[in-house]
């Protein structure tokens, strides 16, 4: 089996991405890039990536600059075309390296993350085997899914939100960005409020959003006008490479400290763990660098003991993946749920994930275990 083709394929939903007014919900994502891999076997597979869409088309389709063996400037589907799709070890590092003068980190890394996903699926679907089987362990069936939404603007409407996500089955439910870091009185205020609603059996976590900038005190001072409501985790409230001053923060406070959605690479995520001393990491699957790196940074953190809860905003086709990851790792606490309605969040897959007693189910089926809604894919593209 030979890998034939690899596709970026651009989609637009309706609408711009927006911090919702009142008690609405976040429409999801404007734009997506599906990567589309196929081989000569007839099997393909599939991978979403939350970025630039049309950079990471670039990225994938530009030409071969330079003789095999020396690859260094060239576009990844000129890397791995006429490959054996099962080596994904040995082929994410021919990407790392043949792209090392233009990649080694952001939408590069992002585009190696969906190949790397989509290679996986492809595994899976010959080995007849789910992902996380592959992968080498199910440890469990279903994970534990976090509502994930933004800050509403008043205590009123955080209330709101919160009661129906605790209606919907919801266990946990995160806030994050929106108009939080605005004014530091108004964001306890829609902390509590939060709590309030949804009582003392429910967790809360907190996502400041790095876009605020702080100082590693200043940070201290957040996190501790929140610590009497109990958030589970403080997500990003510094900036992502700062990891000195996340080890300040994280020596200095009970609440556990989580950050890794934009971080790359197992070299990246080594510095998370040892350097900034973060409790929680969160590998996002279409950024760090796809199954064959988050399966790395899993065992650098089980040796740490340290927490993954990977970040999974974009759609169910991702959400998929995480839980495969989540199957894989020892201790999984959460899943991330993506609570947006847009049509790029939750009509990308044919069977939408689901929530069961504030739980969603591992896929069993091979390889991602999801089916891509192709009527959804030839409704929104439009590159």
């Amino acid at each position: 089996m030979k890998i034939s083709n690899v596709e970026v394929l651009v989609l637009k939903s309706p609408g711009l991405y927006h911090s919702p007014e009142g008690a609405e919900e976040p429409s999801g994502p404007t734009y997506m890039g599906l990567v589309k891999v196929s081989t000569d076997a007839g099997i393909v597979g599939y991978s979403d990536m939350e970025t630039s869409a049309p950079v990471a088309k670039a990225a994938v389709e530009a030409p071969r600059w330079s003789e095999p063996g020396l690859e260094f400037c060239d576009g990844l589907a000129s890397l791995v075309i006429g490959e054996n799709p099962l080596e994904v070890e040995r082929l994410w590092y021919k990407m790392y390296r043949g792209s090392i003068y233009f990649g080694r980190r952001g939408v590069v890394i992002q585009a190696i993350s969906a190949i790397d996903i989509a290679l996986w699926d492809i595994m899976g679907k010959f080995y007849q085997q789910p992902i996380h089987i592959l992968l080498g362990a199910r440890w469990r069936d279903r994970v534990r899914a976090y509502a994930s939404t933004l800050f509403r603007p008043t205590p009123d409407a955080m209330r709101e939100a919160a009661r129906r996500y605790v209606d919907q089955g919801f266990t946990a439910i995160k806030f994050g960005w929106g108009v939080f870091g605005r004014d530091p009185a108004m964001d306890v205020r829609l902390v509590e409020a939060a709590r309030a609603e949804i009582g003392d059996r429910h967790d809360l976590l907190i996502d400041t959003g790095w876009f605020v900038e702080r100082t590693p005190k200043e940070a201290i001072r957040v996190i501790r006008s929140l610590e009497p409501f109990r958030p589970f985790f403080i997500e990003e409230i510094l900036h992502p490479e700062d990891y000195d001053g996340y080890r300040q923060v994280a020596d200095s406070v009970e609440t556990l400290i989580a950050c890794g959605e934009q971080e790359a690479t197992e070299w990246g995520f080594r510095q998370l763990i040892e350097v900034a001393k973060v409790d929680v990491v969160q590998p996002d699957l279409t950024r760090c660098g796809g199954f064959t790196v988050a399966r790395k940074i899993v065992h650098m953190a089980e040796r740490a003991n340290v927490l993954v809860i990977p970040h999974s905003w974009s759609s169910d086709l991702l959400a998929a993946a995480s839980l495969h990851l989540n199957a894989f790792q020892r201790r999984a606490v959460f899943v991330e749920f993506n609570t947006s309605q847009g049509p790029l969040s939750r009509a990308l897959v044919k069977e939408p994930l689901r929530l069961v007693d504030g739980h969603v189910a591992v896929p069993s089926g091979p390889g991602l275990g999801v089916e891509v809604n192709e009527k959804t894919i030839e409704q929104y593209r439009i590159a």
